[in-house]
């Protein structure tokens, strides 16, 4: 058989081959999804969390929550501390 050769589904052996290739990607599939999950509970077990570091550390959060206290607004907060206002409006 070649890889450019089509399958004939209009028989029994187009179609069994069909139904093998896709049980095989299918396999394939969910052994790629089993490595990575394996993986990313490994990587958890050593303290590692993944994903985007936050921009609003917690000193800058101090900072913000004592600016909202005195009365500024969310949009000079932003600029003072440089990031966006949604950040703001998220973690206060």
């Amino acid at each position: 058989m070649s890889i450019n050769r089509p399958i004939d589904t209009t028989t029994s052996t187009g179609k069994l081959i069909f139904q093998i290739f896709g049980a095989l990607s299918e396999f394939e599939r969910n052994l790629v999804r089993e490595r990575t999950m394996a993986g990313l509970t490994a990587a958890r077990d050593r303290g590692r969390i993944g994903g985007r570091p936050s921009s609003l550390t917690a000193a800058k959060k101090r900072q913000a929550n004592k600016m909202r206290g005195d009365g500024v607004s969310m949009r000079e907060i932003a600029e003072v501390l440089n990031v966006a206002r949604s950040t703001l409006y998220r973690n206060l």
